[in-house]
């Protein structure tokens, strides 16, 4: 069974350096596991700077759910436990030794597994923080049943990495933990594919699962698109979701026995010399990636999409979810009576510029804000980029006064702060909507618990 899906309401925002569907291996020397990046958790360090650890091996856990394991990708030793303000803690890097050892954690028959034998496992491995629920994008609980499990397997965002190239001869893994993830929830396991570029077979030939094809403008791919076709969310309800490459993850954990945290990294934007992708394992350094291979010019490293992405430096590590590094320009300078040129480079939603009779044409954005914050402006667009059955400005509005009778009423359990990203690109106003949602969720989730 399947079903096809057109949405209609977003924006294609197209950008210049699309990676080109090259494989090469990063050979990164240093990966890091980053907390911060792990919603709602508290992280309690069970290593140190010099202890030796393979890939598996236990780095940190959530102090309120010590269950909830967090291991390391790679084997090597740890180099640095670095913390924030606060002694908050921000990363723990490990100087791989480039032997990839791993603790065993035994091979299984997935056909004679219980789902407590699994869930077992994928916490004993650290492979758990992988699915994540809706509500709240934190990590799932191990003790709940989801009544369904989205595989996204088509991401709209700018220059999102192609998920056809990154499974393509890896069919048995994505197999085998689509079959752990039907024994995981009694309902439906949904993987949603791309209706008009998807073409690979480990996709099309899944079993066990509802295939699901969407097509329309971002946010076409975002989860939350496909939660809302496909099984709404209401008040008590839970989904999880993962990415095709945790699925792989998940599958290498039951043939193997092994934590295999291998992924393929799309490196793009218009700075990058020659946009491709690379080989490696979560948290890698993308120093290998973009040293020698980006221009001259200051630019703004992006872990993740440049809608939603994070921030860091040209040393910096990847993610633990992301699969694409962007690089643009800072946008660090001042237009001197920039209203007042023609603009035919400039991306445009409003039509404020003549660019927009041009529509396939391929932008060079950089992060110039081009104006300061300002009062709250309705102008009405939110609508025309948001494809939910939400009320996008009054929610926003109901989060800013913490009224949460009016979040729930407004739909705060559907949406996650990625999909008010195109709000925010297009908002006069220049308000970080995202933030503001964000803290909307954590609100929410802090008075439910």
């Amino acid at each position: 069974m399947s079903t096809n899906f057109i949405i209609k309401k977003g924006l294609d925002i197209k950008l210049l350096g699309e990676a080109e569907k090259t494989i090469v291996d990063l050979n990164a020397e240093k990966f890091a596991i980053k907390p911060p990046n792990f919603i709602g958790c508290f992280p309690k360090v069970m290593v140190k700077e010099g202890d030796v650890v393979k890939a598996g091996t236990t780095l940190f856990i959530d102090k309120y759910r010590d269950n909830i394991i967090f291991t390391s990708p790679v084997s090597g030793k740890v180099e640095a436990v670095k913390r924030g303000a606060k002694r908050r803690l921000l990363e723990i890097i490990i100087d791989s030794d480039g032997k990839h050892e791993s603790v065993d954690f035994g091979k299984s028959s997935i056909a004679d597994l219980k789902k407590d034998d699994i869930v077992a496992k994928m916490l004993k491995s650290g492979v758990w923080p992988l699915i994540r629920q809706r509500p709240y994008s934190v990590i799932a609980n191990p003790d709940e049943s989801p009544k369904s499990i989205m595989v996204a397997a088509y991401d709209s965002s700018p220059l999102a990495a192609d998920f056809d190239l990154i499974v393509h001869g890896h069919g048995d893994e994505f197999q085998a933990g689509l079959d752990i993830l039907t024994k995981l929830t009694k309902g439906t396991v949904h993987l949603n594919v791309d209706a008009k570029k998807t073409t690979s077979k480990v996709f099309l030939n899944s079993k066990n699962v509802q295939i699901n094809t969407f097509s329309g403008p971002h946010p076409s791919g975002n989860v939350s698109v496909h939660i809302s076709k496909l099984d709404p969310i209401n008040k008590g309800d839970v989904v999880w979701y993962l990415y095709p490459q945790d699925v792989l993850t998940i599958g290498r954990l039951f043939l193997e026995g092994k934590y295999n945290s291998s992924r393929v990294f799309a490196c793009s934007g218009s700075e990058v010399t020659k946009p491709k992708y690379y080989k490696s394992y979560i948290g890698a350094s993308i120093k290998n990636m973009v040293e020698g291979n980006t221009s001259a010019t200051e630019n703004r490293f992006i872990s993740g999409t440049v809608l939603t992405g994070e921030k860091i430096e040209k040393d910096g590590f990847i993610g633990y979810y992301d699969s694409m590094i962007s690089v643009i320009p800072e946008g660090n300078y001042h237009e001197f009576f920039g209203w007042l040129l023609p603009g035919f480079g400039k991306f445009s939603f409003s039509k404020t510029f003549p660019s927009y009779l041009t529509p396939n044409k391929k932008f060079k954005v950089d992060t110039n804000l081009h104006g300061g914050v300002r009062a709250y402006v309705m102008t009405g667009k939110f609508e025309k980029v948001f494809p939910l059955d939400i009320f996008p400005l009054q929610l926003i509005k109901a989060v800013l006064v913490e009224d949460i009778d009016a979040m729930e009423n407004l739909g705060i359990y559907e949406i996650d702060h990625e999909d008010f990203a195109l709000c925010e690109v297009i908002d006069t106003s220049k308000t970080e909507i995202q933030s503001i949602i964000r803290g909307g969720l954590d609100l929410m989730r802090n008075e439910m618990s």
